[in-house]
């Protein structure tokens, strides 16, 4: 009895970490497909890490005799993978090092009975540690963004780990810019114009004035938050340039002192005196190389901008027709009866909203799409309310 108790133990855990090792990897190769050649490389070789744990444990579980699935069998959800190719990189990459995290903790940590087989899992424990180590670096060079061409071949031998140190690419603005500028637009549009809807709804019984209401909101808001991000984009895109020429004329009438500058910042990551000044006197003889690492150090400009256009028609496409729901059953009939259905489409909507949020937040996709709907129920509640008392 006790033999099969640990037995079923072990074969559980071993299947249990042959799947997690198959679902890491695949997690790692589609955030590479996002990244810069230098960056995707290394991801690579941390997926390749990930099958060479996948066949260790096939090694154990064949000498268990202990049944291998077909590695097929093991799917990415499509919302897990729809994140994958959405999210902003930083955040998949903070989701990773938890997950790595919770690898080490969780499940190689706790003891199988089997002796062998907790030797096997304590030494890929290490390497999961690892794994979890180099990932911080990465987010947190994606989370500090800064920016500079990959193009160019290191000038010392130190560059490498400057690379990692300064985030040579902004890896949180490689893709999924405006699909959560999107997102969060059709969020803004259906609240605000559903607490429209429902106030003037309770104001006036479900008349035609909500039609004009609701439209005109609508209309109101997508130009609103259009022009927003418009002038938002812009104005980030002029203050980063005035920075950077301000940086290049600063370089060029005191090069000594950016220099030791530039010297400075790289000490305080850790890099030795002497490696440091020779880094800093390398990229001294690259002046626009110069720049891009000082403006990166300064101010995190990575040269990198979101069209302002294009943010502009995602933000005012995505809060009109967000905005536009509720007011649809209006367009066909009023009273009692397009009160409730713009009241249904409309949570059901919050919730469509909420769940797409996920994508970008990485939360699970039901409980974003619940706490959406349920904002949705008191803001229409609260201002269907505020109508029927103070009636039109």
């Amino acid at each position: 009895m006790g033999a099969t108790t640990v037995d079923s133990q072990v074969s559980e855990r071993l299947l249990e970490a042959w799947r997690g090792e198959i679902i890491a990897g695949r997690v790692y190769e589609l955030i590479a497909q996002r990244m810069p050649a230098r960056e995707a490389e290394i991801l690579a070789r941390m997926a390749e890490a990930e099958g060479g744990h996948r066949r260790r444990l096939e090694t154990r579980m064949a000498e268990l005799g202990i049944e291998i699935p077909p590695p097929e069998s093991v799917r990415l959800s499509p919302w897990l993978r729809l994140q994958a190719r959405i999210a902003p990189i930083d955040r998949l990459l903070a989701a990773r090092e938890a997950a790595e995290d919770e690898e080490v903790s969780e499940k190689y940590k706790r003891s199988t009975g089997d002796p062998a087989t907790d030797e096997l899992l304590r030494s890929i424990r290490k390497e999961e540690r690892a794994h979890s180590h180099a990932v911080n670096e990465m987010r947190s060079a994606a989370a500090n963004g800064s920016g500079g061409s990959a193009g160019e071949p290191p000038v010392h031998p130190a560059q490498e780990r400057l690379d990692k140190l300064i985030g040579r690419e902004k890896w949180h603005r490689t893709g999924g810019g405006w699909i959560s500028g999107a997102i969060y637009g059709a969020n803004d549009g259906l609240a605000a114009v559903f607490g429209i809807v429902a106030g003037v709804s309770g104001a006036t019984g479900g008349s035609t004035f909500v039609l004009t209401a609701g439209v005109s909101a609508a209309v109101a808001s997508a130009l609103s938050m259009a022009t927003g991000a418009f002038l938002a984009e812009r104005s980030e895109a002029e203050v980063a340039a005035a920075n950077v020429e301000r940086e290049r004329q600063e370089i060029a009438e005191h090069p000594e002192e950016e220099r030791e500058e530039l010297s400075l910042f790289y000490q305080l990551k850790g890099i030795d005196q002497a490696t440091a000044d020779s880094m800093a006197a390398q990229l001294a003889t690259q002046p626009d190389a110069m720049l891009r690492a000082l403006s990166a150090e300064e101010f995190g400009v990575t040269g990198e901008h979101a069209d302002p256009t294009q943010a502009a028609i995602a933000a005012g496409v995505s809060t009109g027709l967000g905005a536009l729901v509720p007011v649809i059953p209006f367009i066909f009939t009023t009273g009692t009866v397009a009160i409730v259905a713009a009241a249904i489409v409309s949570l059901v909507a919050h919730f469509l909203v909420g769940a797409a949020k996920s994508l970008v937040t990485l939360r699970s996709w039901w409980s974003a799409g619940l706490e959406m709907t349920l904002a949705g129920v008191i803001v229409g509640g609260a201002t269907y309310l505020v109508g029927l008392a103070l009636p039109t």
